[in-house]
């Protein structure tokens, strides 16, 4: 079992930067690719940023692409999400996972999840 959780996350206002941590304990190892999804109101939970176990290979959804930088840290069991340039689209509960293979880029590879945080972009 792997316990992910968020800390972090509040109101911001459009512009601003934020970031995003996720702390892992329990079963933890660097051998988990991590994701960070969203679930904005009304609407269903996307992925929108991953990353390989190694830390090589970082995907994005195209709407965050070139403002969200995923990054980790084996030793210490993290992850954070660099959040620039943030917009009211951006509105949502943000969601830390992990999943037991190499690179995940679909929502269904991930086995863990975060309880999430919310991020309330304000025009």
């Amino acid at each position: 079992q792997v316990q992910l959780v968020e800390p972090g996350g509040g109101p911001v206002q459009a512009g601003d930067s934020l970031r995003l941590y996720c702390a892992a304990s329990g079963r933890t190892s660097s051998h988990y690719a991590m994701g960070w999804s969203r679930r904005a109101p009304g609407k269903e939970r996307a992925l929108v940023a991953a990353i390989s176990w190694s830390g090589d290979s970082t995907d994005y959804a195209d709407s965050v692409k070139g403002r969200f930088t995923n990054s980790r840290d084996n030793a210490k069991n993290t992850v954070s999400l660099q959040m620039n340039s943030l917009k009211p689209a951006d509105t949502a509960n943000y969601y830390c996972a992990a999943g037991s293979v190499f690179r995940a880029t679909r929502a269904y590879e991930y086995d863990y999840w975060g309880q999430g945080t919310q991020v309330t972009v304000s025009a």
